[in-house]
């Protein structure tokens, strides 16, 4: 057996270990350390989604800024233009941005976000540099972008919490990507707070400099954009320091960026910063007729539109005619209040010292100008020198300016007389300034131009030599708020347009309008409608009525009643023109007893005065109650030929983009938006006036108020030397005074009395108080007015007649006037009266004076006033007949 050795295999020797190397533990630490580091940050942006889808899911809808709508002011203006006052619960003017001046955006820009033409909603640069500073410098330092204001100060509240930021980001990295820039810019500007109860750029502006943006120099528009940041703390009076600080601060970034030069720049930080009190036009004379603006607002939109809405309101004020309105009433106020005497300084203060201080602190009204309340410092037997109160500014800081006037004996004395009880007044000893006024009294003095009272040159001949310059060194008078109060209203008679409306003598002291709020009896002044009513109704300004004592049996077991004629006096068979002249209650009560109370309460309402007059014959007197507005729109129909006018204190009324909401004249004129002229008719707008009365009858009226104006209880307003109508008003125990009338394009009523009804004063009636004041307005109001005479209305006879008989006069008779008379109507021929001298009553007998107060022969052709034409009642060529 052979035995074969093993065959080995051929097997590769595996090669010899390599020693394994272990990792440090370091890099063990940071492969932990960056898996870690990975799988927290995808937790964290796990998280972070989350939180931001959850916080996402409450943002607002910030797409609603596309059709935003701010809260925007109305504003008022006048007739012609001018603004007067504004309503808002935040003052703003909306200025949409390529309104703006480039400057008034650079300037904001250069302050508050010099990076937002570039950024998508968050500046990462100004956020780390803010980062920074917090840490190392310890300074609170904020990153937002003007993005992210508009983000907050629309969509999110002033709450300070990293959820809010959050949200703020996000919006404004949202609102980067759906709105323009300048979008955004427009609306940042015009909803930011700039002090002052200013919202948005364009009404600071104007709060601030009085001016509109494009009118602002380059450190007026800085001083605005140092503002938002905090305008608590840049007052320009208080810290004028730091205000103008921030100021440069603003024009060095401007500089900075290229917006401005450095010369532009340099030259601007020199300047002071001056700001300007924005003034309405006569802001104190328009209170009363801008609240009744408002009110009336509220009525037709309610609070919210009126403060929220932006409108656009054009009323029907006359500025010019306001001011001379407010001036003739307070005028004849103080006529009133002096003679019941002077009741003493308003307050006794000490004047060692700095006498201002304590002076400022004594409140004034604030629409008294140009009156102004001082302390009397030094006084002789000749004059007083008083200090005049320091001015504050806007914002309520007390001037260092201390101010003097002279006020001469001949201004003061008026107040030698002193109120005792039952208004008798006492006379003080004969002496001089110093027996009336002491040092330490507090006292309202006026300019003289203001006074009413007062020997003007003595006062000019006992001032010193020594007088301060400027608007002190004339001299002045003591004044005094008067307690009796009263109103006027001025109006167009052919629209019922009011022009003017002064309801007290300050808006500050009494808001209470006595112009539409009060009602008073009107007295006298209703009568002229009693006597419409009667020529509409058969009568004629000659017709006969008699004036003797009257006995009603009231009924009811109220006893009887004994109407009497003011003066007493009984005038027997009197015309109806002379009724009215001389104010007849018992004739009056016996027209309205032949007539029918009825139809004398439907003539009332017809003409607007009551809205359902008690059927008593008092009433005929003027016992009701009414509101002096509803009386002078009354008057305006006599004016305007028998037409019904609505008054009212606004034209139109437009929303904020223009829209016409409301206007006054309704008309509608279809052929009025022609493109162009192609031979046409002319357009026609009409007359959709009422008609409530015979245009003759209207005219009638109006010359029997021309005759008490010429010859009657008006007789004071004659002085103007325009033709004139109206009629005086004084009710029981001369509680109230009115005058109300008209010329042939004006209308005016006055009324005058305590707030709460008390007596006057023995004589104290409508044409001594209430007329005067009609005679004022009216001669300013009409001096640059030709003497227009009265339109007579078609068909209407002037016929000359004796004004006592109202029977035609015979050729050559002595003191006739022109009557007017209806076509078919005529007056009687002369005749005989049986039982007086000489064939007719005695001039006087019937209660008509031979002549009037001041002279004259009221009853010839060539008596009254003049008229281009000649004399005020010649009709217009073809419209009336004379015989």
């Amino acid at each position: 057996m052979q035995l074969y050795a093993p065959v080995r295999l051929n097997t590769p020797v595996p090669p010899p270990k390599k020693p394994v190397r272990r990792k440090s533990i370091f890099l063990r630490l940071f492969g932990f350390a960056f898996t870690a580091g990975v799988l927290l940050f995808l937790a964290g942006a796990a998280v972070a989604g989350y939180i931001l889808w959850q916080i996402s899911k409450e943002l607002p809808a910030y797409d609603k800024l596309s059709t935003y709508e701010p809260w925007v002011m109305t504003r008022v203006h006048a007739n012609d233009g001018r603004m007067i006052a504004e309503f808002a619960e935040e003052k703003r003017i909306y200025m949409p941005i390529n309104a703006m001046p480039k400057k008034v955006t650079n300037a904001f820009v250069a302050i508050e976000d010099k990076h937002f033409y570039e950024h998508g909603g968050l500046d990462f640069q100004g956020i780390a540099r803010a980062v920074v500073n917090n840490l190392t410098k310890g300074k609170k330092e904020g990153a937002s972008t003007i993005t992210q204001q508009v983000a907050k100060n629309f969509l999110l509240t002033n709450e300070q919490s990293y959820d809010r930021k959050i949200k703020e980001a996000i919006l404004a990295v949202r609102m980067e990507r759906a709105f323009t820039k300048d979008y955004i810019l427009e609306l940042y500007l015009n909803q930011i707070y700039f002090g002052n109860r200013s919202y948005g750029v364009a009404a600071a502006s104007l709060n601030y400099f009085g001016k509109e943006l494009r009118d602002l120099d380059l450190e007026e528009i800085a001083y605005l954009a140092a503002l938002p940041k905090g305008p608590e703390n840049y007052h320009p009076v208080r810290d004028k320091q730091k205000a103008v600080g921030r100021r440069n601060d603003v024009i060095g970034r401007m500089a900075d960026d290229g917006y401005v030069t450095r010369e532009e720049a340099d030259a601007a930080k020199k300047k002071p910063l001056v700001t300007k009190q924005r003034v309405f036009a006569q802001t104190a004379a328009l209170d009363y007729f801008s609240e009744q603006t408002r009110r009336t607002l509220v009525e037709l939109y309610g609070e919210k539109k009126l403060l929220r809405g932006g409108l656009s309101v054009r009323t029907t004020l006359d500025p010019n005619l306001q001011a001379k309105a407010r001036n003739a009433l307070r005028d004849g106020l103080l006529r009133y209040d002096v003679k019941r005497g002077w009741r003493g300084p308003v307050s006794t203060i000490a004047t060692a010292g700095d006498w201002g201080a304590p002076l400022a602190e004594i409140p004034v009204l604030s629409d008294l100008a140009p009156w102004r309340i001082g302390v009397v410092l030094e006084v002789n037997k000749d004059r007083a020198v008083v200090g005049i109160q320091p001015d504050r500014d806007p914002q309520d800081v007390v001037s260092d300016v201390r101010n003097t006037v002279n006020v001469p004996f001949a201004e003061l004395k008026w107040a030698r007389t002193t109120v005792k009880k039952e208004d008798k007044l006492k006379p003080a000893k004969e002496g001089g300034a110093s027996d009336i006024v002491t040092p330490g009294q507090v006292i309202y003095v006026a300019p003289l131009p203001e006074a009413i009272f007062g020997e003007t040159e003595d006062a000019k001949k006992q001032v010193s030599a020594q007088q301060p310059i400027g608007e002190f060194a004339k001299p002045w008078r003591l004044v005094q708020i008067p307690e009796i109060e009263g109103a006027i209203v001025v109006m167009d008679p052919h629209t019922g347009r009011v022009l003017a409306l002064v309801g007290g003598f300050s808006y500050a002291e009494s808001q209470f309008d006595r112009a539409v709020q009060a009602r008073r009896q009107p007295g006298s002044t209703f009568k002229p409608f009693v006597y419409a009513a009667a020529l509409d109704n058969g009568y004629n300004p000659s017709s006969i009525i008699m004036d003797a004592p009257l006995v009603i049996d009231q009924g009811n077991g109220q006893g009887e009643w004994k109407p009497g004629n003011y003066d007493g006096r009984i005038g027997g068979p009197t015309t109806i023109r002379l009724g009215v002249e001389k104010s007849r209650n018992l004739m009056t009560v016996r027209l309205a007893q032949d007539l029918g109370m009825p139809i004398v309460g439907e003539y009332s309402k017809r003409f607007g005065i009551y809205d359902d007059l008690m059927p008593v014959l008092s009433m005929a007197l003027g016992a009701g109650e009414t509101t002096l507005l509803r009386l002078t729109t009354a008057y305006c129909s006599f004016a305007n030929g028998g037409k019904e006018v609505s008054a009212t204190l606004i034209d139109r009324i437009q929303d904020r983009y223009g829209k016409t909401l409301w206007k006054h004249d309704k008309r509608e004129c279809a052929s009025c938006f022609s493109e162009r002229w192609e031979g046409q008719e002319e357009p026609d707008l009409g007359d959709i006036r009422k008609q409530i009365v015979d245009p003759q009858t209207a005219y009638q009226m109006t010359s029997i108020l021309e005759g008490a104006v010429r010859r009657g209880t008006g007789y004071e307003v004659s002085k103007v030397g325009k033709p004139l109508a109206g009629k005086t008003g004084t009710t029981n125990d001369e509680k109230d005074a009115w005058f109300v009338g008209f010329s042939p394009d004006l209308a005016v009523g006055v009324f005058v009395g305590f707030d709460t009804p008390e007596p006057m004063g023995k004589g104290e009636t409508g044409g001594g108080i209430a007329a005067p004041i009609f005679r004022d307005f009216m001669k300013v109001a009409l001096a640059d007015k030709p003497a227009t005479p009265f339109r007579i209305p078609p068909g209407v006879k002037l016929v000359r007649v004796n004004p006592v008989t109202g029977m035609r006069a015979e050729p050559g008779e002595p003191k006739t006037i022109m009557e007017a008379f209806k076509p078919n109507d005529e007056p009687p021929e002369p005749f005989s009266y049986v039982g007086y001298p000489g064939g007719a009553p005695e001039e006087g007998g019937g209660g008509y004076s031979s002549a009037p107060p001041s002279g004259g022969d009221p009853y010839s052709s060539g008596g009254g006033y003049k008229t281009p034409g000649g004399y005020g009642r010649q009709p217009q060529a073809g419209t009336g007949t004379v015989y």
